[in-house]
């Protein structure tokens, strides 16, 4: 598991650090770090339906913060819970882009063990970095 989560970081909020070798191995691991800060296993999320995004900023930071959001308000608008099967990251002339194929359904409390209602991915502490394993990320999530 490419993330653990940070008990000393916040102490009303969730807080992790997600970690891979590849930019995309990185959104990977926060896609699934967020998703495990709602549901306690990951894998009672059955891949019932695909959905694609694009996400664009100026920096991979901002990629990351934006891709989580964007999943954050999936969550609250769609009541989905997803998942990312393939992801790419690409630097651009105004900056990056990650375009990602993700799996998932929508909330079913019958199967899904809620956690927590993750509100919002704050910037609070909010980091990505390359380091000697990679790319890493340190995260605040609002709950």
């Amino acid at each position: 598991m490419p993330y653990e989560f940070l008990d000393n970081i916040a102490t009303a909020d969730v807080a992790f650090r997600a970690w891979g070798t590849t930019r995309e191995a990185l959104i990977e691991a926060a896609v699934d770090a967020l998703l495990n800060a709602t549901v306690t296993e990951l894998d009672s999320v059955q891949s019932a339906l695909i959905r694609e995004i694009t996400v664009e900023a100026d920096t991979l930071e901002m990629v990351v913060h934006n891709f989580l959001e964007e999943l954050v308000y999936l969550k609250d608008a769609e009541h989905l819970l997803l998942r990312v099967r393939e992801a790419s990251v690409q630097d651009t002339d105004e900056g990056v882009q990650c375009r990602a194929v993700l799996r998932g359904e929508r909330i079913d409390v019958t199967r899904h063990d809620l956690v927590a209602d993750v509100k919002a991915v704050t910037f609070h502490g909010f980091e990505v970095c390359q380091t000697s394993r990679g790319w890493e990320a340190t995260v605040v999530l609002d709950v």
